[in-house]
């Protein structure tokens, strides 16, 4: 079963308004950082202390904007954390509806199978090294592409257009070199 474009991005916007509508933009990267206070602190339990004001943090990181990142990592159960764990449900989900895990070709597009044949481990690889690049480059600059692209442009914030025009200026010639090859 394959969804139209036209109607998951229609579907997409809908979700990204009604996030903004009832709770907040939408932005993950931090989620990944908080993760990591969350296996800080079970090895270092003075990572994330309690005062009075609220919480804090001896890491430079958690404890800036008055500690909000500290209390997300002393309640993880939050709505950021929780959605970025629906992702990775959907994801699944997205992955199982195709007809699951494995090599068939109706499952990844033709163009890699030109440019890179049946191989997991290359895919896996290729999407860990991807994944990480981005996520690297969401921190060093201080957001992520959900954060700063979709919800910044939704919100018709300057950034968000610079970022999005600085995504496809990369993305654009990184994916004219992976896939010189038509599928």
């Amino acid at each position: 079963m394959t969804l139209n474009w036209k109607i998951g991005g229609v579907l997409l916007g809908l979700v990204f308004f009604l996030a903004v509508l009832l709770v907040k933009p939408i932005g993950v990267s931090t989620q990944f950082v908080i993760l990591d206070g969350i296996i800080g602190d079970a090895v270092n339990s003075e990572l994330v202390t309690k005062t009075e004001e609220g919480y804090t943090s001896t890491n430079a990181y958690l404890a800036k904007s008055g500690g909000k990142y500290a209390k997300s990592v002393a309640n993880p159960l939050n709505y950021s954390f929780v959605f970025v764990g629906a992702m990775m449900l959907g994801a699944f989900l997205s992955v199982m509806a195709r007809g699951g895990i494995g090599s068939d070709e109706r499952r990844l597009p033709a163009i890699w199978y030109a440019n890179y044949g049946d191989t997991p481990a290359k895919r896996y690889l290729v999407a860990f090294v991807g994944g990480f690049v981005v996520l690297y480059g969401a921190r060093l600059a201080g957001g992520c592409t959900s954060g700063h692209m979709m919800s910044g442009m939704m919100q018709t914030a300057l950034s968000g257009y610079i970022f999005a025009a600085g995504a496809f200026l990369a993305a654009i010639p990184v994916a004219m070199m992976m896939y010189r090859k038509e599928g």
